[in-house]
């Protein structure tokens, strides 16, 4: 029976693991490959709902803004989550903090698919974001402490890529499921893979003993420096502007640019390519121009975002506006690569806040463009949103610019 439920390689896999250190040049690749199945499962559970809007609000009996709140409320509960949890679990193993973090996702996405009512799926959708900005922190830090210095940032975005598989692969595969049977079982897909997440996680992450941990307090103290709050600041606000687009962009392609549903998921891949696309990016451009890089991203966006609403009316020309719209996730890795060089002391907690900082976007952007469309403008206007809100980024970016500090060498 035990050489059934784990067979020969697994388990010398599993031995292989276990014993390893950065320095022995044991399969880092699994460990890595292990976390970011995790990210995939959040990724695939934050963005499922934008596709299947129109039938969550059906099933239910609410507005299509309505359900735009629930996409802020798990936002809101990823922004509360990340440092309280961070902070209660800084003295923890990782390996530990990790497997807890992916558990409770994996329980607040299964009763998000059991949930009977409204209200009920927007106290779950909220439960669900607790863990998501600690478990992408406390795994980018996992990530790095494998490998040399040198090879930190490919790590970290090697850890962002299961979030931009999401966005190509689990969402709209998430859709066409809720499509054709009914939208509970995405977040029940989304729990499975939480679960297997936690299943890897425990056979392939070693147990280190010798890690260091900090004390919450240490941490917090160490988190209060300028360039730390105006990177999550450019995060929170700049990035606002791809999510309040990205939110309605179903109800865009059935009631302007007026597609079949069968689209949405079309567009989803399409979206999906460009995030994936964006990631790399963000990680080359900020080799070569450091934080400068943030500006000239921060800058792209706003001219893209500006010239969405023009777009909606035909599918082609859309499509690659939501190919070039995406490519705002090349946020990510700057802000994240720049986190870590300025938050020397404070590396949990950073980490987590940055994904903290980029739900808040989650939560601003939906609600931004719920507020435009209430109010009687168009579907198209979350474009013009977006367009405000990545300028207003970019306003923070020049601040910070403009008075930088010594940056010290980065810690894990």
């Amino acid at each position: 029976m035990a050489g059934f439920l784990f067979p020969d390689w697994i388990k010398e896999i599993r031995l292989s693991a276990a014993t390893h250190n950065p320095e022995s040049g044991l399969p880092t690749w699994l460990i890595v490959s292990a976390l970011a199945m995790g990210g995939f499962g959040i990724g695939t559970g934050e963005f499922a709902i934008m596709g299947l809007m129109p039938n969550v609000a059906q099933d239910l009996g609410v507005s299509e803004p309505q359900v735009g709140h629930l996409i802020s409320t798990y936002a809101l509960g990823v922004v509360v989550g990340a440092p309280i949890l961070a902070i209660l679990g800084a003295q923890l193993f990782r390996r530990q903090l990790l497997i807890l973090l992916m558990s409770f996702y994996a329980l607040g996405n299964l009763a998000s698919a059991l949930a009977s009512n409204y209200e009920s799926l927007l106290v779950f959708r909220f439960i669900a974001g607790l863990p998501h900005g600690a478990y992408f922190g406390v795994a980018a830090l996992v990530a790095a402490s494998l490998v040399p210095v040198h090879k930190r940032a490919k790590a970290v975005s090697q850890i962002m890529m299961g979030l931009t598989l999401a966005l190509l692969i689990g969402n709209p595969l998430a859709t066409v499921m809720g499509q054709s049977m009914d939208w509970r079982y995405a977040f029940g897909f989304v729990g499975l893979v939480s679960l297997l997440t936690v299943v890897l996680v425990t056979l392939f992450l070693p147990k280190n003993p010798q890690e260091q941990r900090h004390s919450p307090l240490s941490e917090v103290r160490a988190f209060n420096k300028p360039q730390i709050w105006f990177a999550l600041a450019i995060g929170a606000i700049g990035f606002a502007g791809m999510f309040a687009v990205f939110s309605y962009l179903a109800p865009t392609l059935l009631e302007v640019t007026r597609v079949d549903a069968v689209w949405i998921p079309v567009a989803l891949v399409v979206f999906g390519l460009g995030g994936f696309v964006g990631n790399l990016l963000g990680g080359w451009l900020f080799d070569r121009l450091q934080f400068r890089a943030v500006g000239v991203i921060l800058v792209f966006s706003a001219m893209i975002l500006s010239v969405f609403p023009s777009a909606t009316g035909s599918l082609p020309v859309l499509l690659v506006v939501c190919f070039l719209t995406a490519l705002m996730v090349a946020l990510g890795p700057a802000l994240q690569t720049h986190l870590m060089d300025v938050a020397t002391g404070a590396q949990t907690l950073a980490a987590a806040s940055h994904h903290a900082a980029f739900n808040l976007a989650n939560a601003l952007g939906p609600w931004l463009g719920g507020l435009a469309i209430t109010a009687g403008f168009s579907w198209q206007s979350t474009g013009y949103v977006g367009a405000a809100t990545a300028l207003a980024g970019l306003m923070i970016f020049l601040v910070a610019w403009r008075r930088p500090e010594p940056v010290p060498e980065a810690s894990t």
